[in-house]
């Protein structure tokens, strides 16, 4: 038999004790099928997050473009690959969303200044709604994922100026026609971002709890982006796994 879906009053227990509380700029990242059931469906976690912040509180999400080929459109573009909460909360009607194929959609007082244009050819760097959620005080808030899909730990990257790049590009709309744009960016299978736990842990910065039913952290912004880059001054490549054991951390090697 499936287990009930987990209702409101107890979304809202759970969302507390693990510290959000009104008034937070809260970037989210979310895998529904851990979180899963939950009533309402997806549409009901984002109306849980969304009184968790109260009217005070901004929601930011990942709304990122994974078509390269076809111009990004803010209004249409889907993105599948940041999980159905992502891609229903980006449809909301009172969501904005950045105008770049790495986009963020954003409700609340600061959506408008963090979904402001950003470039293409820094995906995560300091002008990007995740250096914005940063600057803004928020927090980062990870339902059923680790660090792995934590994207602030790729502005720490761009911050410190890691030497490792692989080349990509994206299509956009300029005066109307379709425009490639070439770049290059710090990528790589993301899986050892997971290292930051510890200190975190440490120094007390993160907070761990269950929403829904799955395991949650909360951490501010700033508190990634220290310990991710605490790190990478120790080792500039503590995030790439060893040459020749994982073929994304090959591409960003060489």
């Amino acid at each position: 038999m499936p287990p009930s879906p987990t209702p409101p009053a107890t979304l809202d227990a759970q969302l507390a004790a693990l510290g959000v509380r009104p008034g937070m700029t809260l970037q989210t990242h979310a895998s529904f099928s851990r979180v899963g059931p939950v009533d309402g469906g997806p549409a009901g976690l984002i109306a849980a997050l969304r009184r968790a912040v109260g009217p005070g509180g901004t929601l930011v999400m990942p709304a990122l473009s994974e078509d390269d080929d076809a111009p990004f459109d803010p209004a249409t573009s889907p993105c599948p690959a940041m999980g159905v909460v992502a891609e229903t909360f980006r449809r909301l009607p009172d969501a904005l969303r950045s105008d770049s194929p790495h986009s963020f959609a954003a409700a609340g007082p600061l959506a408008a200044s963090i979904a402001a244009p950003h470039g293409v050819e820094r995906p995560h760097g300091p002008d990007s709604p995740v250096g914005r959620v940063r600057d803004a005080g928020g927090s980062v808030l990870l339902l059923g994922v680790g660090h792995e899909a934590n994207t602030a730990c790729h502005l720490a990257e761009e911050e410190f100026g890691v030497a490792y790049r692989r080349p990509a590009y994206a299509t956009v709309r300029r005066n109307g026609a379709a425009v490639r744009v070439d770049y290059t960016e710090p990528d790589h299978c993301c899986e050892l971002f997971a290292l930051i736990d510890a200190p975190l842990d440490e120094r007390g910065a993160q907070r761990r709890g269950v929403v829904g039913r799955a395991e949650a952290r909360l951490v501010p912004a700033r508190e990634v982006v220290v310990a991710a880059t605490t790190l990478l001054r120790a080792n500039p490549t503590a995030f790439l796994h060893p040459p020749n054991s994982d073929p994304d951390c090959d591409q960003a090697w060489a």
